[in-house]
């Protein structure tokens, strides 16, 4: 059984984006950074922080897994909705992936921000970067934004979870490990 998406046409995951290799670094940093005035010496500092993983942030991955994941769920539950994906600060970026929606027919686009947090950078941010990509586009297209989802059951859940799983390996590893006694304080007290 096939269910309509209406009103939407698309599902968007928007997301930060992050660089793809080494050579991404320093172009990903100076665009995130744009327009404040941070000298490219503190970029470099910072972008050795990718080069230790390779130059690579695990962050694409991760929103092609959960890409993936969503296509499945929709088509699991019989309901036709395009999942695209869209980037603030890397490829791909959010306005290219909105124009090729358009030219498949997408008028009214559906977005799901990654991050969960309710805060500027978090949700502010991303609305006022998708009024940008709608103002660009042209006021035809229609995007709607979920509601962060801090909140939510699930999420919650998901995160107490790790924390719990984290703390017993972190348990197991104290276990493993001669116990350490503080040192004994030694106070000393003088005469007059």
């Amino acid at each position: 059984m096939v269910r309509s998406a209406q009103p939407y046409d698309a599902l968007l995951l928007c997301s930060f984006g992050g660089p793809n290799g080494p050579d991404d670094v320093l172009p990903f940093l100076q665009n995130v950074t744009r327009g404040k005035q941070i000298p490219e010496a503190r970029l470099k500092e910072v972008g050795e922080h990718y080069y230790g993983f390779g130059g690579k942030s695990p962050i694409n991955e991760q929103n092609l897994a959960l890409l993936v994941a969503l296509r499945a769920e929709l088509d699991r539950r019989g309901v036709e909705l395009p999942v695209v994906w869209g980037n603030r600060n890397w490829h791909p970026y959010t306005v290219d992936t909105l124009r090729d929606a358009q030219a498949f027919g997408a008028k009214r686009i559906l977005t799901l921000v990654t991050s969960a947090y309710a805060s500027y950078s978090g949700s502010r941010q991303y609305r006022e970067h998708l009024a940008a990509a709608r103002a660009e586009l042209g006021d035809e297209l229609r995007i709607d934004m979920l509601r962060p989802f801090f909140n939510d059951l699930g999420f919650v859940e998901a995160n107490a979870e790790a924390i719990l799983e984290a703390a017993a390996r972190l348990g197991e590893g104290m276990a493993a490990r001669p116990s350490r006694q503080p040192a004994a304080s030694t106070a000393r007290t003088s005469s007059t």
